[in-house]
């Protein structure tokens, strides 16, 4: 079968010809519906010098956001019909820590005796016409389309898990929330926040088209660069911004974030953009809560898919031939999307 491979660091992805896999016991094989191409997958063949994580040492199938039907089921697996369709839940961790046992997979305490971050990142993922999953990681999607729906396993799933855990700081009237880029995972959190909360959102971004599609869905927007963060306090009454998501990570982002954040606010770092902030004492209102976050749990997907099938949220996707992935790459890397790509093998 054919795939997407990510051969060595700093070294573009081959679509090449790889063996098809076999489920193994507990594994369900999917035929793949949909995978989204995240930035994430960029940063590992295109910006890193190295392995950051001692657990993605090539060569892999990329494709962390998948969907597929089921094609076969390995031993010991019941309960799956052949042709149903079902969202895979990307980390995949020991299965025994506290966070494990809870679903967040994410931070699993022995990460070494896995040997791989999750699907697609250090495990063969779903740029490809088939793949495995272990079935405790498929959420199922029912009628719902599952090549749209691809992008909800880290696009959709990210945002929610950040937000998710803000809401406090969004709980009453008179609040505001800010989105920082608005990209694949920033429009998706701009959905979530008007599905869960009652707070006035303000959007930023630098691409005039990403912020009218932010407007499309009732945000605010302010465009980028000077006087940009006098004009989301203005917004606010001088106040500052109750919960700030950055979905970017980058130095000048997170400056932002830190210069618009209300007294006692949160600020959640996201995207893994590779910026740092220095702190101190004066240089922030008092009592912010500022946290990065990754990924989220699988129990918070079962939520995801629970508000895309409600019609809450819905990610904007370009879809593309296997045959086009790596242009699809090339387009996300040099920052031509207006969507998420996502590779659909079996158009």
């Amino acid at each position: 079968m054919r795939a997407v491979v990510f051969e060595n660091f700093q070294t573009f992805p081959v679509l090449t010809e790889v063996e098809r896999p076999t489920p193994g016991p507990g594994e369900v094989l999917l035929k793949v519906a949909g995978s989204g191409a995240c930035h994430s997958d960029v940063g590992v063949f295109d910006e890193f010098e190295s392995d950051p994580t001692g657990l993605m040492t090539p060569s892999f199938v990329l494709g962390h956001e998948a969907s597929g039907w089921v094609e076969e089921v390995g031993p010991g697996v019941s309960g799956f019909a052949k042709g149903d369709a079902y969202l895979v839940y990307g980390p995949i961790g020991c299965g025994r820590c506290p966070a494990c046992s809870r679903g967040q997979d994410t931070y699993c305490a022995q990460p070494q005796q896995v040997g791989y971050l999750a699907t697609g990142l250090g495990r063969d993922g779903g740029m490809a016409e088939y793949m495995t999953a272990p079935a405790r990681n498929l959420v199922p999607l029912g009628d719902a389309d599952p090549v749209a729906a691809a992008p909800l396993a880290d696009a959709g799933l990210t945002p929610y898990h950040a937000i998710k855990r803000a809401l406090p700081h969004l709980a009453g009237g008179g609040r505001y929330a800010l989105a920082i880029g608005l990209g694949g995972l920033g429009i998706v959190g701009v959905q979530i926040l008007g599905a869960l909360t009652g707070a006035t959102i303000i959007a930023t971004d630098l691409k005039p088209e990403a912020m009218a599609a932010a407007e499309q869905l009732g945000a605010v927007t302010v465009p980028g660069g000077e006087g940009q963060a006098e004009a989301i306090r203005e917004i606010t009454g001088g106040r500052g911004v109750d919960a700030v998501f950055d979905f970017v990570g980058a130095g000048p982002t997170i400056a932002l974030a830190a210069a618009v954040v209300a007294q006692r606010g949160s600020v959640t770092i996201v995207g893994i953009g590779g910026g740092t902030l220095e702190w101190s004492f004066f240089g922030m209102p008092y009592e912010v809560n500022f946290s990065s976050t990754y990924w989220g749990t699988i129990e918070e997907l079962h939520e995801v898919v629970a508000m895309y099938r409600a019609g809450q949220i819905d990610p904007p996707v370009e879809r593309f031939a296997l045959d086009d992935a790596l242009e699809a790459y090339r387009q996300l890397r040099d920052g031509e999307l207006d969507a998420r790509a996502v590779i659909v093998p079996h158009a």
